[in-house]
């Protein structure tokens, strides 16, 4: 494990390297744009992200049955994941006005069916969740 700890050590500091290194043409305004969006991406993080998703699943372990849990919790983490990434999109900011090619696809539309897929899977792992631990109890049973 130790072996394994101090090579991914290396690869993300060589990553890390590697990074600074590409940054290396940038000028100041760029330099400084970087620094304020890694900034304000951590407190964004801390402040707002990480509250957010301690009251929600604070709120699911109290409300959801037992076998819909993990998959809920699952579900959560790739919905945040992807409305953090569609989210330019969605609030409007991310297309050029007079520019159909740029923002062309229907991206609300795929946001929102994606996360109706995520609620399916929800819905249908925790009822076979449910199923299995009623299939085991009773085995248990007789």
């Amino acid at each position: 494990m130790r072996a394994a700890r101090v090579l991914l050590g290396a690869l993300g500091a060589g990553l890390a390297l590697w990074g600074l290194w590409q940054m290396r043409d940038l000028t100041r305004e760029q330099l400084t744009s970087e620094a304020f969006w890694a900034v304000g991406a951590v407190v964004l993080h801390d402040a707002v992200l990480a509250p957010i998703a301690v009251l929600v699943g604070w709120a699911a372990h109290r409300l959801l049955p037992g076998p819909f849990r993990r998959p809920a919790a699952i579900a959560f983490i790739v919905w945040g994941t992807l409305t953090v990434a569609f989210f330019p999109t969605l609030s409007g900011q991310g297309g050029k006005p007079g520019n159909d090619t740029v923002l062309g696809l229907p991206y609300v539309l795929t946001w929102l069916v994606m996360t109706g897929v995520l609620i399916a899977y929800v819905v249908g792992d925790g009822l076979r969740r449910r199923r299995s631990r009623s299939v085991a109890t009773g085995a248990r049973a007789s």
